[in-house]
């Protein structure tokens, strides 16, 4: 399976289609995987024998044996560890609830921010913008958010958005953005400084030195997302040369 599966990266995969497991792909619980064997990435679903593709896109490949399906997704599940950008949307004794996008709610405790105690509480607002992280986030419990890391640190996250515009793009836009090499940000980097924040849920939150200049960046960003990277870059040399 290893082989077809990797003749077939960077073409088009529809639901239903599938490939069949050769009598030495199976993986290990207790020895380590090895180059030869299959990890199943979104969009792709081990059935017994076979392997079936559940969602249309293009297959990707990540070395060593990591496949997934790459497509324009705009419907945000949850999953453990993704950091999102959520609105606060109610205050619930101790918790505030987040919408992150998903079919439910998300739940933030007060004490889930830098610094936090009972008698320090943090200053959110019904309406604000919230930058945070899952730490539960399975179909059977209500999602949980927290505004730090590991260390206790907030890292970045916390209360934000003032001044900025908010927007939705689609999944597959946002994994481009924040790929370490990205093309795209480097781009958008040297045509305007600007502050952005990415979240895994499909928002992006992007402030300029003005507002039209906050515009322009989240109107080329909606462009981009169906555009090849050619037409990209002919894109951004007329917008900084003042033809758009």
């Amino acid at each position: 399976m290893f082989s077809c599966l990797k003749d077939k990266v960077g073409t088009v995969l529809l639901p239903g289609d599938e490939f069949s497991f050769d009598t030495g792909d199976t993986i290990s619980l207790t020895d380590a995987v090895k180059a030869d064997k299959v990890v199943c990435g979104p969009g792709l679903r081990r059935s017994g024998d076979r392997l079936l593709v559940s969602k249309s896109g293009v297959l990707r490949h990540k070395q060593p044996n990591m496949f997934w399906m790459d497509s324009q997704q705009k419907r945000y599940v949850p999953a453990k560890g993704e950091t999102v950008i959520g609105v606060v949307t109610a205050k619930s004794g101790d918790v505030f609830k987040i919408d992150v996008g998903g079919s439910e709610q998300a739940s933030l405790s007060y004490l889930a921010f830098e610094g936090a105690t009972k008698r320090n509480r943090p200053n959110v607002q019904v309406g604000d913008l919230v930058f945070g992280q899952f730490i539960v986030a399975n179909k059977d419990m209500e999602a949980e958010l927290v505004c730090v890391d590991s260390s206790g640190r907030a890292n970045g996250m916390g209360v934000f958005g003032g001044g900025g515009l908010l927007f939705r793009v689609s999944l597959g836009l946002v994994r481009r953005l924040l790929a370490p090499q990205s093309d795209l940000r480097e781009d958008l980097e040297q045509l305007f400084p600007c502050e952005l924040v990415v979240g895994m849920n499909g928002r992006l939150w992007v402030k300029s030195s003005s507002i039209q200049r906050t515009l322009v960046i989240a109107n080329l960003l909606e462009s981009c997302e169906n555009m090849t990277p050619p037409q990209r870059s002919q894109l951004f040399r007329r917008v900084a040369q003042g033809a758009l």
